[in-house]
């Protein structure tokens, strides 16, 4: 699907991070962009900055979630764009003793419950409700095209390290939903595929030591850094720009594998 003037895109978790460089990507690209987020400094300032709009969402909510297409599209029309990058993450032992007391404890099952409520079903939330909105497009090709999803999974779906139980199931499950959904979605045109990250420069990793982000960008086989934003905002648009890229789970993490700690 070409990116042209005015294509009216919405990225989630789009104020920062993987997020709001494929935003910029987009917009680079002439896409009317909308930025679904919990920040809303970060998300007013980049929505100023692309010509875009700001949407305050939880993608935990379906009352904000409908709120935010509905703003998004309001101002730009039905998106044809989607790019899901809203998610969180935690490290927890499934169950573990403590090396003061030696007493013993176990994953907070709530805590396990809210990684899948925002990384899992908050994909999923997302994707339903653009997709029934992309229903509603005429096709832009004479294959049919009328949309593209991109969602951001994990190297952790398929290597996930101690403590990451919850992170690589929510994630595993994205992977797991890619190609049902593109399949749910093929009759009416709408491509579906998923990037695998591995250890990204994000404003996260921003803030762990110097030492740690050195002994990480060590462990990448090459090329021996971590990855750019700017690098996953190219994939994604590779996906969405690229008619017979459908029903995929793509790593894009420099050959890394990760070691169990």
């Amino acid at each position: 699907m070409e990116i042209s003037s005015n294509t009216p895109a919405v990225v989630t978790g789009g104020a920062s991070g993987l997020g709001a460089a494929t935003a910029r990507a987009l917009a680079a690209k002439g896409a009317k962009v909308a930025i679904f987020d919990m920040n809303e400094e970060k998300g007013e300032a980049l929505a100023a900055e692309l010509g875009g709009v700001f949407c305050k969402v939880n993608v935990t909510s379906d009352e904000e979630v409908d709120a935010g297409f509905a703003k998004a599209r309001a101002a730009h029309g039905q998106e044809r764009i989607l790019v899901n990058c809203a998610g969180i993450g935690n490290a927890m032992k499934t169950a573990s003793r403590s090396k003061e007391d030696g007493s013993i404890r176990h994953f907070p099952l709530s805590a396990f419950e809210f990684v899948i409520q925002v990384n899992l079903i908050g994909t999923f939330r997302c994707i339903a409700k653009s997709a029934a909105g992309m229903l509603t497009l005429d096709p832009l090709s004479e294959d049919g095209d009328r949309g593209a999803i991109v969602n951001t999974a994990s190297v952790a779906a398929e290597d996930g390290q101690m403590g990451q139980a919850a992170y690589s199931a929510s994630k595993g499950g994205v992977v797991g939903m890619t190609l049902p959904i593109a399949r749910d979605l093929m009759s009416e045109g709408i491509r579906v595929n998923t990037i695998l990250p591995g250890i990204f420069n994000t404003p996260l990793m921003n803030a762990a030591p110097p030492q740690v982000k050195d002994a990480l960008a060590a462990s990448v086989p090459f090329p021996k850094r971590l990855g750019n934003p700017e690098e996953y905002a190219r994939l994604a648009l590779c996906m969405i720009e690229t008619g017979y890229f459908n029903g995929e789970d793509v790593r894009l993490d420099g050959a890394i594998r990760m070691a169990p700690r």
